[in-house]
Formats: structure tokens, sequence, C-alpha cells
């Protein structure tokens, strides 16, 4: 099982290795190693302007030349390095920094091993740091370390060139070398420790554990359930090891963020199979933090300009991260935001139950008599509905006419449908499915939907699926209580599960409606 932070990349033994730093390596993978050293010199810009972007008055400052990232970049009047003499000590330095690059070919056979279909990893090591470009492409997130971005102190960058390797693919790599610590002006030079190409079969480089899944079938039968789960779905772990998750959604460059309400953190999955930190601190700051169980984040939803909403259990409000990183609160002093999901109009709807606070319902700091689902439409938050004890899971149906709620609550296991009017002011309501009598002990947490208008309930025992009308399809059962949900993946037809310990997917048979 995985666990929470940056683990090894593809960790263990590959299935074949081509060592780059030998005149063999480099023959096999075609590859010729290109060296430079950079230069620092001024160039002129702008300061931060009131946008906290570049618009400010101009300035001078500095940049490293040549940029040599670019796939296309000519190279063809530097130095040519013998595979062996990217380990002689180069640059000038003290604050240096310096360039290697290689164009590699997947062979037609590494060893025993052919290579298609192989997962193929580049490695290097540099004394003492590095910045990896693959094809011109340096993709980055919040919270990265290593891959493309600098590891650490003489630590190894992982980079994946390929999940689907084909003889005679080609690949330019660009490895920016830089001498470290550079605050203390070093007394030594740039070289490579390592450089190689790790391969991996298909079977041992899946990021992902099968677990077992039972599909029940409810009241509607079997027909209607087996357009939504195909019979040969598979129930995957794809990370472990946490307290509790919760609140995921999936983001444009193809990663999952979700919630560690317990430890304060906002976590970053990527399909490599890698866990970072995306965000720490995610939920509260305060000094009395150690009276919490839950202080960090929750739900996570994006507007629809892209841009981050968080609800925050133990600063008791829900910001948006504006593009330069700053924030915006859009609503402040309630008992603890727990879910949310916009409209396509901007209008963002929010639960307020009291998970968040150290007492809950007797909690000082919860001010209100009721725990409420609120609206919040051109800066001004509304009160939707006190009616239900722990307001927690919600969602949009499809044509935004009805926004269901879940209730977190022993006594009332119910799922409010809420009809919709002018500016996504409520008309009306009514109890959607009624669980309260179902096997299990949990309450009912995250919901979504899909493109047809099916209900998707973290509920008792399981996974709920729902009609439009309100029927029950059936239950997906885990390996522990799920409680929450995002649609993933380019065609939005995975559905990545945060439960107590393990973040889990499984492909269904309908896309699901995704954040705008």
């Amino acid at each position: 099982m995985k666990i929470p932070g940056p683990p090894e990349l593809l960790p263990g033994r590959p299935d074949a290795i081509i060592d780059l730093q030998t005149a063999e390596g480099a023959a096999l993978a075609d590859g010729q190693w290109r060296y430079s050293d950079t230069r620092v010199r001024q160039t002129g810009f702008v300061s931060v302007g009131p946008d906290l972007g570049p618009s400010g008055p101009a300035n001078r400052t500095y940049e490293v030349a040549p940029r040599a990232h670019a796939a296309d970049f000519d190279d063809s009047a530097w130095t040519v390095l013998a595979p062996a003499d990217t380990q002689r000590r180069l640059a000038a330095g003290r604050v240096c920094f310096n360039w290697y690059r290689i164009t590699v070919t997947i062979p037609e056979r590494v060893g025993d091993l052919d290579p298609a279909g192989c997962t193929v990893v580049f490695e290097t090591v540099i004394d003492d740091y590095a910045e990896i470009w693959v094809n011109g492409e340096q993709p980055l997130a919040l919270g990265d370390a290593g891959g493309p971005v600098v590891a650490g102190f003489n630590a190894p960058n992982r980079v994946v060139l390929t999940r689907h390797a084909r003889p005679g693919q080609r690949f330019t790599l660009a490895v920016f070398g830089i001498n470290g610590p550079i605050s203390a002006a070093p007394a030594n030079y740039i070289w490579m420790r390592t450089a190689t190409l790790d391969f991996y079969s298909p079977s041992r480089a899946r990021a992902d554990e099968q677990v077992p899944v039972e599909i029940i079938p409810g009241e509607a039968g079997r027909g209607a359930l087996g357009r939504i789960v195909p019979p040969d779905a598979r129930l995957e772990r794809v990370a472990g090891g946490f307290e509790f998750t919760e609140g995921p959604v999936w983001t444009r460059d193809g990663a999952l963020l979700f919630s560690s309400p317990n430890t304060n953190t906002i976590y970053r999955w990527a399909p490599a199979g890698t866990v970072t930190v995306f965000r720490p601190k995610s939920g509260y700051t305060g000094t009395d933090i150690g009276r919490y169980t839950q202080p960090g984040s929750n739900g996570l939803t994006f507007d629809p300009e892209g841009r981050l909403t968080i609800c925050q259990h133990g600063n008791r409000r829900v910001i948006r991260v504006e593009p330069h990183g700053n924030i915006t609160v859009l609503a402040e002093t309630y008992a603890g935001p727990n879910d949310l999901v916009y409209a396509s109009d901007g209008t963002l709807y929010f639960t307020d139950p009291p998970f968040g606070l150290p007492e809950m319902f007797a909690d000082p700091k919860k001010e209100l008599p009721f725990s409420g689902v609120y609206r919040v439409h051109g800066g001004v938050v509304s009160l939707i509905t006190p009616e239900l004890a722990g307001p927690n899971g919600i969602a949009l149906s499809p044509d935004e006419r009805h926004l269901y709620v879940g209730n977190w609550d022993p006594d009332s296991k119910v799922v409010m449908k809420y009809t919709l009017g002018t500016g996504g002011s409520v008309t009306s309501g009514e109890v959607f499915f009624d669980m309260t009598d179902a096997e299990g002990e949990d309450a009912i947490d995250g919901l979504k939907v899909d493109v047809v208008g099916n209900v998707y309930v973290c509920g008792p025992s399981g996974i709920w699926l729902l009609s439009p009308r309100g029927e029950h399809l059936g239950t997906v059962r885990l390996p522990e209580s799920p409680h929450n949900l995002a649609w993933g993946d380019e065609d939005a037809r995975t559905l990545y599960i945060t439960a107590l310990t393990s973040i889990y997917r499984i492909r269904l048979g309908f896309p699901g409606v995704r954040p705008h």
C-alpha cells in the first residue's frame, strides 16, 4: 500500500537499464551528449503590478543564457561529450549553471527485453541540483519534488518519458545543472553522477492495485445497473496510508487533488503514481489547532474560470485561490464549510455542518443554532435551508434545475432534492431518497451526478446509485467506507473515491458532470 507524500517513482529493480554514461549505452540509445556552460546576464523586465503579475514599471533583472530547453534548440555548435565525460567536473564553479543535452531513441531490444509497451524512466543525479526538460516540456504543479524539477541536494530526478514505449520513439532531454548550495557559493563544480533509461514491463509499471468490490443490485433491477457498472468493472486502489480523505476534484492537467482534513493538507495524486503535498495548512493555522480533529480543508472544486475553491474547516470559511496564489474569501465565520458546487453562471452552493469544530454542535464558535445550506450569488451569501442536522455532500443535476444535498444524520439519512428558480434560488424541496433504515453505520457524505442524471451517493455500506427518479439501482461496496467522489480521467468516466485511508477508482458506463 502506498503512503502519503512523495514516494519513489516506480521503486525496485527495473526490467532493463540503458546506462547513458557508457559508450555502449549511448550507442544503444543512438544518443550523443552535448554540453554548454551558461552565463548570467542582465535583461530588461517589469516589476510586479497591482494584479500581482508582471504588469508594473520597467526594471532590470537577470537570466541564464543560453535558454536551451526547447526541443528544436540548435546545439550543433556545443561541445560533444564522450559518455564518460559527463562525470567530469564542469562549469566555472561557485554560483554556476550548465546544460547537458541528448536525444535518445527506444531500441528494438534492450538486452533480453522487448521494450514495446514498457514504461521508460529517465533518471539522473546531478551534483548538486537539476531541472529536466523532455521534448521541450516541463509540466509543473504545486508540490512537485523531483521529476522535472529540483529533487533535492544530489537527489535523483526521475521522469517518465512514456508509459507505452515504441521502438523508434525519440526523446530530446535537456538537463539544466545547478551548483549548490547557491546561498553559500560553494567552492566546487557541476557533474553528472548517473544518467540512465530504466525500463519497466507493463505488469510491473502499474500504479494501482486491484482490490475486491461487490456490486449489489437495487430494487430497480440489474438492467439499469448494468448500463452504469460494466460487467468487467475493476476497483483499483491508487494511493493509501492516510488518516481520512475527502473533497476530491480532477484538475485540468490530469491529476487528482484531495483533502486530508485530519492532517490539514491537500494532496495531489498524479497518474504516474506519485502523491505530493499540494497545499499544507489547508484549513487552519490557529494556535489551538491541537484541539481539532479535522482542522484542514474538506470540499474542493473549480469555479467556471478554473480557480480552485476550498472549504476550510478550522478557518470556518470558503476561499478561492486566484491565479497568482492570493486568496479571496467568499464566505466566513460559518460552522465549518464542508462541500460545494458551482453552477455554470458562477453561483456557488455550499453546506455548513459543524464537523470541523472541536466540540461540533456544542462548540462555542458555532454562533448559529442550525446547520445550513447556502448560496453565494453576486457576492452575497444567503441561506437556502436550515432543515438538515448535518448537510454534507452537494451536487447539481446536469440541467442545473435541481440541487441535491445529503444529510449526515444517523436518525435521518436522506438525500434532499431542491428545485431551483431564477438566480439559483430554491423554490421547493423534497426527500429524494431515504436510506435511514439501510444496513451500515455511516450516514450520507459526498455525492455526484453523471451526464444522464444518475446520482452517486456515499452512504451506508457503500456508494448508492440512484436514478434521476430516485430509484435505487444498486450499491457498490468497497473494502472501506467511501466519503466523497470525483469524475476523473480525460473522458470523465472514471469515478475516483476518497475513503478512510485510501483513494480508489472504477471505470463506469456514463461520464460524470465535472466542474465547468
